[in-house]
């Protein structure tokens, strides 16, 4: 690639931020209790109760624009991210805040902070900053084979590698390099094609984790191609909300089913199963015991850990209500309690807590753990919301540091009744396979932060479906009708699977779902008549042999069901499961437009994995397909993701 055209997919990887959204007129942000109209602020009118921040962020030496910048307005929840012309845009609907002073803080990767105190009034601020570079120690970096230092000023998701030169021009264009990294990652190996001869039940625990999805973002951003095994199709697909009905009833969540032919293979069927968890206002929640377990070690010292993660946490102290409680305990050299448990009303101590901490030592991950949960243990809230929020880029080097130590450690505490939430945080060193591990078996949830909006929303946005669970133990069970389907494959949730055995066992763990999270799996079914796929095979049974007269009198009043579809939960404090059952008519329908972009990031994750199964399927088709499906897109993740299809295509990190 040339330097040219380098620089300008490097310019436009800028403005591929995260929710770069915010920065545009059709997405003002507002107060998470306030709705702001979606045709942008020109047409809005504002109200008198409306403070608005707008303005543009600049290099101080050269005046150019900067992209990926942060504007916060300190002390809130209240953030956007600067677009490529380095513009910013905040709504916010709140009287209390007009004729008062507030400051607004930037932060850019690369750059020294910047803060403005301003007049909030009900006319539109306008702010404009000039951000001072700082000095970085950086030895010379290659992306694509050509040499640039001031990368670091371009957008803060641009990952960072310390390389020695002579090393650095030794590194594949586009490829992930485990001669750079020591990032760790579980092996998965793709759900093949089961024939419904022999495997009628499809068996699996839910996965409610998006952790793949902000880390392959991070990985493509940063130039490399992600490992395979670092492409988990159902955390990417489960990333974005799709349009589910409220739930109404006794159970705390509901199911919804819809069947359209597969993008990339007409001729098989595309099967949707969508549950939806109970929606609740914050007002709702029940009162929260937090402990925040951060790792202050020597390997979180980089901009985008320890001082990300004080940001992150920052904007969750801002949502919490009197009846809340935090602690903080930290681990390095040793665990120690920073904070005993505070009621949320003390959210300045609580916050200077946080902006207290550094990073040194080692990592005694297993130590901190144990003294996390006795604090919860110690101040625990009967019929509240009992949890361990772990922060960490997940790189435990002294104590109990095997994963298996570590689950064990995490199951055992779990009895207790408080439940985890794994944050992940970092690049170069990332844990992933430990941190997943970590939350699957804490009846927890893992997300992966990459910058302070994402922190937004997993924290602010999505706060009642990461730190409040509503069920556990949720496991899904599919039966194909054989008259209808010859074989069918799960595309995701590889290490979720489950024994058919286990769905009626009450005493096997499975996923846990929060208030308002929903969990969405696709099967891509073969419909009987259609070409065969290859499927594995078995001898014909010599001393069991269906009963064909029997299973033709059963499927009597069932030969219209595609398959039919079963899901056992628990109660948070429960021991017993209650079973939900719903059948799938084969009725093929136009895909709505939420099922058109599932699959689109399923078909993406597949192009990533090197997948077999998406046939001649190609970028440019994830790209047009999603592109139309982008449907209301109230937050503009989807549009972000159509952004990131074509960064992938731009730098060519599928090419062999």
């Amino acid at each position: 690639m040339k330097k040219r055209a380098l620089a300008a997919v490097i310019l436009s990887l800028a403005a591929v931020v995260p929710i770069s959204w915010w920065a545009a007129s059709s997405a003002a942000t507002s107060a998470s209790s306030s709705e702001v109209p979606s045709d942008g602020p020109s047409k809005m009118g504002l109200a008198a109760s409306e403070v608005t921040f707008s303005g543009v962020v600049r290099d101080g030496d050269s005046g150019r624009p900067l992209s990926g910048a942060e504007v916060v307005l300190e002390g809130t929840s209240h953030a956007a991210m600067t677009d490529a012309d380095g513009r910013f845009f905040i709504v916010i609907r709140d009287d209390a805040l007009l004729g008062t002073k507030v400051t607004l803080l930037v932060t850019l990767a690369g750059y020294e902070d910047a803060r403005r105190e301003v007049l909030a009034t009900g006319m539109t601020v306008r702010v404009e900053f000039t951000l001072t570079s700082i000095t970085v120690e950086l030895d010379e970096m290659v992306v694509d084979g050509v040499a640039n230092k001031a990368i670091v000023g371009l957008a803060q998701d641009v990952a960072m590698y310390s390389m020695a030169p002579s090393a650095a021009r030794e590194r594949l264009p586009g490829r992930y390099n485990p001669n750079f990294h020591t990032e760790s990652y579980a092996r998965i190996d793709e759900n093949p094609w089961l024939a419904v001869e022999n495997n009628p039940l499809s068996t699996f625990s839910i996965d409610v984790d998006r952790a793949s999805y902000t880390n392959v973002r991070r990985l493509i951003l940063g130039g490399d191609r992600p490992p395979v095994d670092a492409v988990r199709i159902e955390e990417m697909v489960n990333y974005f909300t799709y349009d589910y009905p409220d739930v109404d009833g006794e159970h705390p969540f509901g199911i919804t089913t819809d069947v359209a032919d597969a993008p990339w293979r007409p001729q098989h069927r595309l099967v949707r199963i969508g549950v939806q968890g109970r929606r609740m206002e914050l007002d709702e929640l029940p009162p929260s015991n937090l402990v925040f377990l951060l790792d202050v070690s020597g390997s979180m010292q980089p901009y985008n850990k320890l001082p990300l993660l004080k940001k992150s946490l920052r904007l969750l102290v801002n949502e919490l209500r009197p009846e809340d409680r935090v602690a903080i305990v930290v681990y390095a050299g040793a665990a120690g309690l920073v904070l005993p448990s505070e009621s949320g009303r003390e959210k300045e101590k609580i916050l200077d807590a946080l902006e207290s901490l550094e990073a040194g030592g080692s990592t005694a991950g297993g130590a901190g753990i144990a003294l996390a949960y006795r604090i919860g243990a110690e101040n625990y809230i009967e019929g509240g919301n009992n949890r361990v929020i772990l922060a960490t880029d997940g790189d435990f080097n002294i104590g109990a540091s095997s994963d298996a130590e570590m689950v064990r450690l995490i199951e055992e505490k779990r009895k207790h009744g408080i439940f985890l939430t794994v944050l992940g945080f970092g690049m170069g060193n990332l844990k992933d396979s430990k941190m997943e591990a970590l939350a699957d078996h804490g009846n927890g949830n893992y997300a992966y932060i990459d910058n302070l909006l994402e922190a937004r929303k997993v924290l602010v946005t999505e706060m009642g479906g990461t730190l409040v669970t509503i069920a556990k133990d949720v496991k899904i069970q599919v039966e194909f009708n054989p008259t209808r389907v010859q074989a069918y494959r799960l595309i995701g949730y590889e290490n979720r699977l489950l024994a058919d055995e286990d769905f009626n066992d009450d005493a096997k763990d499975a996923g846990e779902l929060g208030a308002g999270h929903s969990v969405t799996a696709l099967y891509e079914v073969v419909p009987v008549g259609a070409p065969p796929v290859e499927t594995g095979s078995v001898d014909p049974l010599r001393y069991q042999r269906p009963d064909e007269d029997a299973a033709e009198a059963r499927r009597a009043g069932e030969e219209d069901e595609l398959l039919f579809v079963k899901l056992r939960y628990k109660a948070p404090d429960g021991e017993r499961s209650r079973l939900l059952e719903l059948p799938v008519p084969d009725r093929v329908a136009s895909a709505s437009t939420d099922l058109r972009f599932a699959a689109s990031v399923a078909a993406f994750g597949m192009l990533l994995r090197d997948s077999e199964q998406c046939g001649d399927f190609t970028l440019a088709d994830v790209s047009r397909l999603a592109r139309a499906s982008l449907g209301e897109d109230r937050h503009g993740y989807r549009a972000e993701f159509v952004r990131l299809v074509e960064a992938t295509r731009e730098l060519s990190l599928l090419e062999s």
